[in-house]
């Protein structure tokens, strides 16, 4: 999926060449019809519930319902998603689309939220001791980044990518990437894109690239420093354009903010952890 379910000339560009059999278009196509068909699901659910929305219904309600329904399908999309795109590829493509579909999905993931926080809190520790920032707020970026590890991007071959961070592969990366489907939001409107991400040998060296990125930087100057002031950390990462996304700091407070992160950090700090080796694979979970 490279584009918005909505930009129809794109739509058109890859329904022809999926009609040709090129597998990696036809895989983008029935990646966009699996999200349309969430996004659609989403809608007629909350159109079917009972009563109107708490603050009332208004056109600037129904927009942002919409963003965030559109958010919400991609979401439940990428990955493995809820296999329909899979098996239109194996029904539409043949073996080679089918072998695509295996490998551009096998993404790997934490079995749980408190299992993936417990496994990074050694790494964050660290990165908070240089950045001068709670860990607790590195952890939650992470998971909002990932979906609490569920969502780690990965390349062609299924190996995982490590990026814990969200961290794009600009023009100085000279280390390995992986192409993945994001979304980004220019004027506060969301879009689908596709964009080239940095990929690690470790979770080691994510965080030491992560620490890096924040302080060599001068764009992210304000981001470090903030001690135990959470909140700070996160409005500073969106006032400095960390990501396009109109709410991110508010996202990332509210899961710092989660009963699971409160569980999480109390039963962390009673404990005795020590880094996990850097040779830690996310598949292993």
């Amino acid at each position: 999926m490279t584009a918005s379910i909505t930009d129809f000339a794109h739509f058109t560009g890859l329904r022809a060449a999926a009609d040709n059999k090129d597998p990696a278009a036809l895989r983008e196509v029935a990646g966009q019809f699996e999200a349309l068909f969430l996004q659609t699901i989403l809608k007629s659910m909350r159109e079917a519930s009972l009563g109107d929305p708490i603050f009332g219904k208004s056109d600037q309600h129904e927009m942002y319902q919409g963003m965030m329904d559109q958010q919400l399908a991609l979401e439940m999309a990428s990955g493995k998603g809820i296999g329909l795109a899979d098996m239109l590829v194996r029904q539409l493509g043949g073996e080679q689309a089918s072998k695509l579909t295996r490998t551009e999905t096998a993404e790997p993931a934490w079995s749980d939220p408190k299992k993936f926080a417990r496994d990074i809190w050694p790494h964050a520790e660290r990165a908070g001791r240089k950045l001068d920032v709670a860990p607790e707020a590195i952890v939650a970026q992470a998971a909002l980044e990932t979906g609490w590890g569920a969502h780690v991007m990965s390349g062609k071959d299924g190996s995982s990518s490590f990026n814990l961070f969200g961290i794009k592969a600009g023009g100085g990366w000279r280390g390995d990437q992986v192409s993945k489907q994001t979304l980004e939001f220019a004027n506060g409107v969301p879009r689908k894109e596709r964009a080239q991400f940095r990929a690690y040998d470790d979770i080691g060296s994510t965080f030491d690239d992560y620490t890096k990125f924040l302080t060599d930087n001068p764009r992210y100057s304000t981001v470090h420093g903030h001690g135990n002031d959470a909140a700070g950390f996160a409005g500073a990462l969106q006032a400095s354009g960390y990501a396009t996304d109109p709410e991110y700091a508010d996202k990332l407070t509210s899961i710092l903010e989660s009963p699971t992160m409160q569980s999480v950090i109390r039963e962390l700090k009673n404990s005795a952890s020590r880094p996990i080796p850097n040779s830690l694979s996310v598949r292993a979970h």
